[in-house]
């Protein structure tokens, strides 16, 4: 009897491009893909927080090099990556948040988290994708997305607008891309202690209301997400597309 075989979680060869990748999930998504095996490329903003990721990357074992970008910039975007071979795998990270109830959003608050969260992520993927279909990579795009995409949380209505948007963007491109063999999946975590949800989960009545949500009865870590990406950038998720790996303790299970 042939037995079948486990598909690879290995990337040797591959090259990965993740976008605010200076800290936090980005820096965590960069790691697992270098000790996966995949060339890393981060990107961000920073240039120094950046370069020092990738030096600590590489310090590790893994391939890492640094690539200043704005993603906001989408024109910049396209000028860095038409220069640059083609991607196998795009984590597409940045993103923020500014909360506040629905009464008292700003018109520039909404327009920040539209610019970064929706549009920058859409023309990322696209100038990613771009390569991949012009090249013949049959690649994969894992969105960052949030479990805000799949239920509203109090308090941020725009974020819930825009992680919403994502989840709808991720189907989009995977039926538009999958004729090229290009795959397009998101992760949607939970609260992941990061410098970004910090300040919040420093409020003690914040913090226990998010516990008494996720079933297992804690905040999640940036280490509870490198699986997921490894998993979805990998051949192991090869009939996935257009669909979301929910990270989030329980939270949306009821």
């Amino acid at each position: 009897m042939k037995l079948p075989t486990t598909p690879s979680f290995r990337l040797d060869g591959k090259r990965a491009l993740v976008t605010g990748a200076g800290r936090g999930i980005g820096l965590a998504a960069a790691a697992a893909l270098a000790e996966a095996g995949a060339k890393v490329t981060l990107a961000a903003r920073t240039e120094s927080e950046i370069e020092a990721a990738a030096a600590a990357i590489r310090a590790a074992g893994g391939r890492a090099h640094a690539l200043a970008l704005d993603v906001c910039d989408s024109a910049g975007v396209k000028r860095a990556l038409d220069v640059l071979p083609p991607f196998d795998i795009l984590v597409n990270n940045a993103g923020t948040n500014r909360p506040g109830a629905f009464l008292e959003v700003e018109e520039a608050d909404f327009d920040a988290l539209l610019q970064l969260n929706v549009r920058a992520a859409f023309f990322t993927a696209q100038a990613v994708a771009r390569r991949m279909a012009a090249e013949g990579v049959k690649g994969s795009i894992v969105n960052i997305s949030s479990q805000a995409g799949h239920m509203a949380t109090k308090g941020r209505p725009v974020y819930t607008l825009t992680k919403f948007a994502v989840e709808g963007m991720t189907k989009a491109m995977a039926v538009d891309l999958a004729p090229e063999g290009i795959r397009v999946n998101s992760i949607c975590p939970t609260f992941i202690e990061t410098e970004m949800t910090r300040p919040s989960l420093e409020d003690p009545k914040f913090k226990a209301r998010v516990l008494s949500r996720i079933r297992l009865g804690r905040i999640g870590a940036v280490e509870d997400l490198m699986g997921a990406v490894v998993f979805l950038a990998s051949d192991a998720s090869a009939l996935m597309t257009g669909t979301s790996l929910v990270v989030d303790g329980g939270w949306t299970a009821g």
